[in-house]
């Protein structure tokens, strides 16, 4: 097998030297090499649901930036395609020209080895280009991609499914953040109508306590499952302790209840950091709840602000009222260990029943009748562990270093995925990962407790 080239660790210049790429060709860490027919078919699938995504907004929806932590739809749109043209076209073809010079340093995102860039928190201050330029430009650098797929090597073609992983974390993001962008807006906009129910709302199922042994367990990513981000390497053993794990995870009703009996106003149940956040944030309820003096309180959404479901899974929490109301509850978080290992012992498959897009998370009701781990693909579930290396990590060589390692510390463990997460992106490995005080993600939390 021929070794690939592999960018230099560091850059001064925005852009991939001609001939070099990304990612090695042998490299354990990866799955099998995607054959182009296949990977060109992926490509146009993912790059058209972006669009699809930001065609209910308006092009000044696009531009704006609600918070530092967030992007503008157009920035999406634009880093996503400097992605591919960066670390894809330039990396792998000798002469390719930029669709524009300046793009690099506005649309690189946290990449130090690939130049200097626009600072994150002034995203929103970029009128220009105009939203019809980066259409433009995703329009030019796609039909650049699907034009060299076909003599890509195996690199580059592993560069090519890397990118499209990429494009679809920033779609989840493009949701959230148009989410907090638009609960801004004192008119409470919609980004999409309220679906009209043909029947009621299901109830969730009751919650029930799944009992697991302790002992040794395999986690991580096994490369026989397909593609995987670094972080989720290597497969690697752990010791748990027997334990149990909610059968669903914690419902709107459920969190009212903690509310209710004063949850945000009593220090005991909060971390320490937890509660100087929420005195210093004046934090009463989950974001997005309003009206909680009503026997049903609000919940803004993506359909605009409608009334709060009490059986949907509650979401837009941070680990900090996650923490405080499982010990409320007279339970705690699960280790990321502990999910992984009791999803993979129940045969739990995480993937939608559909494709359509419904981004808002929906009640947890057992569809099969039995006694494993249900209502998966609604909301992120946090964890109590710290977003570390695995033993024997090794970050991938060259610019694609910058992707996760370099952000293990100060961050806490999501597992499953969310109503927001595309279709083909989950997998029972995946660690997401965010700071413990974030709350605009589809965040929400499963029960663990011991058993003694």
């Amino acid at each position: 097998m021929t070794r690939a080239r592999t960018l230099p660790q560091c850059r001064s210049s925005s852009h991939a030297t001609p001939g070099e790429t990304l990612l090695p060709a042998e490299n354990e860490q990866q799955a099998a090499i995607p054959a182009a027919g296949d990977l060109a078919r992926r490509f146009a699938e993912v790059r058209r649901h972006s669009l699809a995504l930001a065609e209910p907004l308006s092009p000044e929806d696009q531009c704006v930036q609600s918070m530092p932590d967030a992007s503008p739809v157009k920035w999406h749109l634009a880093h996503t395609t400097w992605f591919f043209e960066t670390l894809v076209l330039q990396a792998g073809q000798p002469g390719y020209r930029p669709f524009d010079e300046r793009f690099g340093f506005l649309f690189n995102s946290y990449y130090e080895s690939l130049g200097p860039r626009h600072p994150r928190p002034q995203r929103g201050l970029l009128t220009r280009p105009a939203q019809a330029e980066v259409l433009r430009y995703r329009a030019a650098v796609d039909e650049a991609v699907l034009a060299f797929l076909p003599q890509a090597d195996a690199a580059l073609r592993q560069a090519v499914e890397l990118g499209l992983h990429h494009e679809q974390q920033h779609q989840e993001l493009l949701l959230t953040d148009v989410k907090h962008l638009l609960s801004q807006n004192p008119m409470q906009p919609a980004y999409l109508p309220a679906p009209t129910a043909a029947t009621a709302p299901a109830a969730a199922a009751p919650l029930r306590w799944l009992p697991f042994e302790g002992g040794i367990a395999s986690v991580g990513h096994d490369a026989r499952e397909g593609f995987s981000f670094d972080n989720e390497t290597p497969r690697h053993e752990v010791l748990l302790h027997p334990f149990e794990l909610a059968s669903r995870p914690v419902s709107c009703g459920e969190f009212l209840a903690f509310v209710r009996d004063g949850g945000y106003r009593d220090p005991q149940w909060w971390l320490s950091e937890g509660w100087a956040t929420v005195q210093a944030g004046s934090w009463q309820a989950p974001w997005g709840w309003s009206a909680l003096d009503e026997a049903v309180p609000k919940l803004f959404t993506l359909f605009g602000t409608q009334p709060l479901q009490l059986d949907e899974p509650v979401c837009h929490l941070s680990l900090y009222e996650a923490a405080a109301y499982a010990a409320w509850a007279g339970a705690r978080l699960p280790t990321e260990f502990e999910w992984e290992t009791a999803m993979r012992r129940s045969g739990v498959m995480l993937q939608r029943a559909e494709a359509t897009l419904h981004p808002h998370p929906r009640a947890a009701a057992a569809a099969d009748g039995t006694d494993r781990p249900h209502g998966l693909h609604e909301v992120w579930e946090w964890t109590r562990s710290a977003y570390d290396p695995y033993p024997g990590f090794r970050p991938l060589p060259g610019a694609a270093a910058e992707y996760n390692g370099k952000f293990m510390v100060g961050q806490v463990v999501l597992r499953g995925a969310s109503c927001a997460t595309p279709p083909g992106h989950a997998r029972l490995s995946y660690r997401n990962f965010f700071p413990p005080a974030a709350r605009w993600q589809f965040s929400g939390l499963r029960l663990a407790r011991d058993i003694r």
